[in-house]
């Protein structure tokens, strides 16, 4: 498979399927060729599977079929990435899918051939390997990659490469499981620990992280919370960062855009722990995703991973 081909990266959303065609040669995403196509997570297989082979038959019919080196698709979990099965179960999104194979259902969708690679990894790394590869963590080694939103994504990554087991990672290379007060870290990382704790502390529901950031000029507690979301990161990642021995936090999902307001705690945490980390936001916003994915087409890069995906 030429290195000059073109892959397309898609990123399944809960809601929403984004993809475009990149060229892997220039590492950039070709203009027109992006599609989003929006999905109803509950439907049933077909109606869920016709959605997404839409969006990429949009980005396919912008590129010389030819030149198509693969599909990567950045999937959320339960999911079985090295077979390409849904494994959605008890988890309220594309529960119809269980037990599919995804690439076979899609490749007679978009008659494609079997020599056509499908494959799969989990959101978190590859907003984490888009990030490494084209993104703010070029320059560094080691990083931490985490994405805040409705959960808490996250990956390791060394020299480009994920790290999914080891005694300098969390299980699975992932941290959103590990136990954090009276919880796990997804429950004090996502935006519901904000909704639910500015529920108690004001009485005032509110959909989002925005509404409480838009809120901190006038409500005392708006600013409390924000102060106790970094200070609790920094002191549950310190143990991470250091037996990783991370040089770079690269952050992105919907919470970085208040980062302004927890960002100094979180720093403020990770210093009384003696750690330096820098701290940098995603700029490829939701582009990372499919780029991320995309690469795991490069034949240069797939070698590195295929065997890891076991283990997600």
């Amino acid at each position: 498979m030429l290195q000059s081909g073109i892959a397309i990266g898609a990123d399944i959303g809960g809601s929403h399927i984004y993809c475009a065609a990149i060229d892997l040669s220039t590492h950039k995403i070709i203009p027109g060729t992006a599609r989003e196509e929006k999905i109803n997570n509950k439907a049933a297989a077909g109606e869920i599977l016709d959605g997404w082979s839409k969006a990429l038959s949009g980005s396919l019919s912008e590129i010389d079929k030819s030149r198509l080196a693969g599909i990567g698709f950045a999937m959320p979990g339960p999911f079985d990435y090295a077979n390409g099965i849904a494994m959605f179960e008890r988890v309220e999104k594309f529960e119809s899918l269980y037990g599919i194979n995804v690439s076979n259902e899609l490749r007679k969708r978009m008659q494609l051939a079997e020599s056509v690679p499908f494959r799969y990894i989990n959101d978190a790394t590859a907003f984490a390997i888009a990030e490494a590869w084209v993104g703010k963590a070029g320059n560094f080694d080691k990083m931490i990659a985490l994405t805040l939103g409705t959960g808490f994504g996250s990956a390791f990554l060394n020299m480009g490469i994920p790290v999914t087991e080891g005694d300098t990672v969390a299980e699975m290379g992932c941290v959103w499981h590990i136990p954090f007060k009276d919880g796990i870290a997804d429950d004090y990382f996502s935006t519901r620990w904000f909704t639910r704790n500015y529920l108690e502390k004001t009485g005032r529901m509110v959909d989002g992280v925005k509404e409480i950031a838009d809120a901190i000029n006038v409500e005392p507690a708006a600013m409390e919370l924000f102060e106790e979301y970094g200070s609790n990161m920094g002191h549950f990642l310190a143990p991470w960062i250091q037996k990783f021995d991370a040089n770079v936090i690269v952050m992105g999902g919907n919470i970085t855009g208040s980062f302004k307001l927890f960002g100094k705690f979180l720093a403020k945490a990770i210093a009384e722990h003696n750690l330096s980390v820098q701290l940098l936001l995603s700029d490829l916003k939701e582009d990372a995703a499919v780029m991320g994915s995309a690469r795991l087409i490069a034949e240069d890069y797939w070698p590195h991973v295929k065997d890891l995906l076991a283990k997600m």
